[in-house]
């Protein structure tokens, strides 16, 4: 038993000192890049170094204090890298910010991004503090879903609902601007987890075979009807077909996972190729998509030219890149919140984009790893689905932007400029410590509590004779 014990002392380390020890190299990484910026456009470190590096700094180390008192046993890397792509995602954007206040453009979204980073941290700090359970969340599977409909209908309301390029996916809210599909990511994912715990059973059962491949049954198709039913509603009436991927690439995953039945993929990629025809045959803004991935350069006389600006941008950056503060990402439409990747790409090169990559190949490793390892079935899919958001929003915000998939307007998570995307992604990663936290601490030693109680039964037999 004593070698037993030891044995579960070592896999299960808290790991806090080590989290620290990141969290630093991440306050590293961050204000590091924002001096560079300063010293790549103006000479000099900015002079408010010091404020901007103390607050980032206060924000991080919060947050490892928090994480230290409620979830001690979480996974020490998550917040580290979080904060190493919020800190280099800041100093892109005011290195954007140099540049445009020069052209008399609108130059102030470092400092927004701060302030929403904050809002965020408060939230991230927030969830940890109340949720100290996250199976509690399973109660709530359909309000959860019901709240997620709402927020995704809100943007068609004709008083507080407003079109931006194109995309009717913003509310209004007095003087802020919101993105409700961001929030209602994080609900689906809690909605879709607690369906598919309580149903998996019958949607596992096998249909007819086709090929090699036992398909689902007909009467059990209802759920991923419904559910691509959805994301067309949101391709046609919001004109968003990033979040229309999006939910429809979450669903059939988690659906995937829960039933580990190939057959629900062979009909959900059925279903999506039937969606993305009737999309392109009948919707004039997916034609443009498509016909700028086919050839960027050739629709440049149309207006489609970000993905040309970010390609030759990168092609400037090469290996290494210009440097921060020596390229002209400024040229790049939209470079602060959809093409931040083409900005770091000519600035960092190709060295900087791989390292961005791999650093959200971490977080959705150690989410994954996470749900392997939780006990209960609604948190393995929680934790599975969170980190599938996550690399399903990577993927095809960076394919878009290196043109391997035509693009589709998400924002890349921590990097880009958005209010909406930073609060709902620090919230994510806050689910999934805890979930993480759950996971990874120790077994209740019973069988000492087994023992303490039968020597207690038999004291108390032998009292009696």
């Amino acid at each position: 038993m004593t070698q037993q014990n030891s044995f579960l002392g070592f896999v299960h380390r808290r790991r806090r000192g080590a989290e620290l020890f990141l969290v630093i190299l991440a306050l590293v990484v961050g204000i590091g890049a924002y001096a560079a910026v300063g010293l790549g456009v103006e000479g000099e470190v900015p002079a408010d170094i010091l404020g901007y590096g103390g607050w980032l700094a206060a924000l991080t180390v919060a947050c490892h204090v928090v994480v230290r008192l409620t979830a001690p046993y979480a996974d020490p890397v998550l917040l580290p890298v979080v904060a190493a792509l919020n800190g280099l995602g800041l100093a892109v954007i005011h290195r954007l910010d140099l540049a445009y206040e020069t052209q008399d453009k609108a130059h102030n979204y470092a400092q927004q991004q701060l302030v929403w980073m904050t809002i965020g941290v408060g939230l991230f700090i927030a969830t940890l503090l109340i949720l100290r359970d996250h199976r509690v969340l399973q109660r709530f599977t359909y309000t959860s879903g019901l709240a997620a409909i709402v927020l995704l209908l809100m943007p068609m309301l004709p008083l507080i609902g407003r079109e931006v390029n194109g995309a009717r996916i913003w509310i209004n809210l007095g003087p802020v601007g919101l993105q409700p599909g961001e929030i209602a990511k994080v609900l689906l994912v809690i909605a879709f987890a607690g369906y598919l715990v309580l149903h998996r059973d019958a949607l596992a059962l096998a249909g007819r075979r086709l090929l090699f491949v036992d398909l689902p049954r007909g009467r059990d198709l209802g759920p991923i009807l419904m559910m691509w039913l959805v994301s067309l509603g949101v391709l046609v009436f919001q004109r968003d077909l990033g979040s229309s991927l999006l939910f429809f690439g979450l669903f059939l995953t988690m659906l995937y996972v829960a039933t580990e039945r190939p057959g629900w993929l062979v009909v959900g990629v059925a279903l999506f190729s039937a969606g993305a025809f009737f999309g392109y045959q009948a919707f004039g803004h997916v034609q443009a998509r498509v016909n700028a991935w086919s050839d960027p350069f050739a629709a440049w006389e149309t207006g489609s030219q970000q993905v040309g600006q970010s390609m030759f941008g990168m092609a400037w950056g090469g290996l290494l890149g210009r440097g921060l503060g020596q390229g002209r990402p400024d040229l790049i439409s939209y470079a602060q919140s959809d093409f931040i990747v083409g900005a770091i790409g000519e600035e960092l090169g190709l060295t900087g984009v791989i390292a961005v990559i791999l650093l959200y190949g971490l977080i959705v490793e150690r989410g994954l790893r996470a749900a392997l390892v939780c006990r209960d079935g609604f948190g393995k899919l929680v934790a599975t689905g969170l980190a599938c958001v996550l690399a399903l929003q990577v993927f095809v915000v960076i394919g878009g932007v290196t043109n391997l998939i035509p693009l589709t307007g998400l924002t890349t998570p921590f990097l880009s400029y958005g209010g909406s995307s930073l609060i709902a992604n620090w919230v994510i990663i806050a689910l999934l410590l805890r979930i993480s936290d759950q996971a990874r601490r120790p077994v209740p030693d019973l069988s000492q509590e087994s023992e303490e109680t039968s020597d207690a039964e038999t004291t108390q037999v032998v009292n009696l004779r």
